[in-house]
C-alpha cells in the first residue's frame, strides 16, 4: 500500500492538502533534557543560555507529519527519544525512505541553507519527544557563524551521507541488508534493542512490498536475531545482524562518528 495511503489514515489528510496539526505542547520534566540531543549537548554554555529560552519540548506521535513535501517550514526540531523518517512520495503515491534522524541531528536544514522548502516529507517513524524552535531563531543563531553553525555543518554532511548511502543500497543490495541497515540505523538512534513499528510501515519506508518484508523478517527471526510480535521488533543478536548487514550501515556509522559532536564541558 502507498505510503500516502497509510499516511491519511494516521493523520487524515490527503497528499497535497494543508495540514492543520494539533501539536501537544508539555512541561519540561527532568525525563526530558536538551542534552539528550548530540547537537544541543556539544554547545558551550554561552551558546546553550543564548538559545535555550527558544526550546520547546513538544510531543512526537508516531505517524505524525512535522513537514509535508513543498510546504513553508517554520520551525525546526531537535529529537531527543523520537525518529524521524525523511521520505520522498512520488507522483503515484509510491514512496522510499531517504533517510533517519533521530538524537544525532535535527529536522529542518533547509532552513539554514538557505531554502525554506524540501521535496521530501518528514514523518515520524518512532514517538516520542522533540526540542522545538522556531525558524527565524535558528536562523538567526547560524548566522552568528559560531560554534552552532559548525556543528550543523558537519551534520549536515554525515546526512548527505547517509542519503547517498541508501540510495546505493536500495540499488545494489537485497531486500534482507536493507531491512538490517534500517534496524541498525534506528537502533542507533533509541536507548533500547526494540523498535516498535509494523511491517507494513517499514514496506513504505523501504519502498517494497509488505510481503518482502514478512519473509526478510521471517528469516532473521528464525535465525534468533530478531523477535517480532505485534508490532514490535527487538534485537535479541545485535552482532550477528551487524554481520548480516551490507556494507553500507558501516559505512554511514563511520561518517556520523568521526561528524558526531563532543558534548561541551
Amino acid at each position: 500500500m502507498p505510503y500516502r495511503t497509510q499516511l491519511r489514515r494516521l493523520i487524515y489528510t490527503p497528499v497535497g492538502v494543508p495540514l492543520q496539526l494539533t501539536r501537544v505542547m508539555v512541561s519540561m520534566p527532568s525525563a526530558h533534557s536538551p542534552n539528550q540531543n548530540h547537537l544541543l549537548a556539544a554547545l558551550a554554555p554561552r551558546d546553550r543560555e543564548r538559545i535555550d529560552p527558544h526550546l520547546k519540548l513538544v510531543a512526537m506521535p508516531l505517524g505524525e507529519v512535522v513537514h509535508d513535501a513543498g510546504e513553508v517550514l517554520r520551525h525546526a526540531y531537535f529529537p531527543t527519544d523520537s525518529i524521524v523518517s525523511l521520505i520522498y512520495i512520488m507522483a503515484d503515491g509510491s514512496s522510499a525512505q531517504i533517510a533517519v534522524v533521530g538524537n544525532d541531528g535535527i529536522v529542518g536544514v533547509p532552513l539554514f541553507m538557505g531554502s525554506e522548502t524540501t521535496p521530501s516529507r518528514a514523518v515520524v517513524q518512532s514517538a516520542g519527544h522533540a526540542f522545538r524552535i522556531a525558524g527565524q531563531q535558528l536562523e538567526a543563531e547560524f548566522h552568528r557563524n559560531g560554534q552552532l553553525q559548525h556543528l550543523l555543518l558537519r551534520y549536515t554532511q554525515a546526512l548527505i551521507t547517509q542519503m547517498a548511502q541508501t540510495a546505493v543500497c536500495n540499488r545494489h543490495h537485497s531486500l534482507e541488508q536493507q531491512l538490517c541497515r534500517f534496524m541498525l540505523l534506528s537502533l542507533d538512534r533509541l536507548s533500547s534493542n526494540e523498535l516498535t513499528i509494523t511491517q507494513e510501515l517499514i514496506a513504505n519506508m523501504l519502498g517494497v512490498r509488505r510481503e518482502g518484508v514478512t519473509d526478510a523478517a521471517g528469516k532473521l527471526q528464525r535465525l534468533g536475531i530478531i523477535r517480532y510480535a505485534r508490532g514490535r521488533i527487538t534485537v535479541l543478536d545485535r552482532s550477528k545482524l551487524e554481520q548480516i548487514c551490507c556494507e553500507c550501515y558501516a559505512a554511514v556509522k563511520k561518517e556520523t562518528d568521526r561528524l558526531q559532536p563532543i558534548p561541551a564541558p
